[in-house]
């Protein structure tokens, strides 16, 4: 069997919808990234949550924002609520699964900070729940999913940042998820250290 031909479009499938979101995409990720700078320099902090692939690019967003990106810079407050297997598995096991992200926020969230939520399908309880529990606290939502933004969109209020990827398939959401983490984490380091 010869994979080449498939593999090909892959890339290409890939690169096609990286240049088709550009345009849309960029003046989100701006604005995304002013107000997460803006949460910073008044001492509040980002919390980050997803599923499967989005929770581990949540805690690589959670790596690069607290350790760096591309310059040096000092470490900038971000807690990946994916990340610490004994609080998950303990809600999971003593409430409900729904609920993993969610008792994270109303225990460690403030008015002012920021959710960074992951769901390539935007129907993703425990996401929902997150987003819920975000407004609730008094936090700004910076919401990522693909396709029709499914049930996420029924959440977001009008100071919320909504990046929608035009895809269904996973895989190529979750490709330009990382992409526009990224751009995010260039765009933040840009914004407070002056580069232009």
């Amino acid at each position: 069997m010869n994979l080449t031909p498939r593999i090909v479009g892959h890339f290409e499938e890939s690169a096609q919808l990286k240049l088709v979101s550009a345009d849309l995409l960029a003046p989100v990720i701006a604005e995304a990234a002013a107000m997460i700078v803006a949460a910073l320099l008044n001492d509040k902090k980002v919390l980050t949550c997803g599923n499967g692939g989005s929770a581990a690019l949540a805690q690589y967003f959670a790596a690069r924002m607290l350790n760096r990106f591309d310059m040096e810079r000092p470490g900038l407050a971000t807690i990946s609520l994916s990340a610490d297997n004994s609080t998950l598995t303990s809600i999971a096991n003593d409430s409900n699964f729904s609920q993993v992200f969610s008792k994270q926020i109303m225990a460690l969230g403030q008015p002012g900070d920021i959710l960074l939520a992951m769901s390539t399908s935007g129907n993703s309880q425990n996401v929902l729940d997150a987003i819920v529990a975000a407004h609730e606290r008094g936090m700004n939502v910076v919401a990522f999913s693909g396709g029709d933004g499914g049930s996420l969109m029924e959440l977001l209020i009008p100071q919320d940042i909504h990046i929608g990827v035009p895809h269904e398939n996973t895989a190529r959401v979750q490709e330009m998820y990382l992409l526009v983490l990224h751009c995010l984490c260039d765009s933040i380091d840009c914004l407070l250290l002056g580069v232009e």
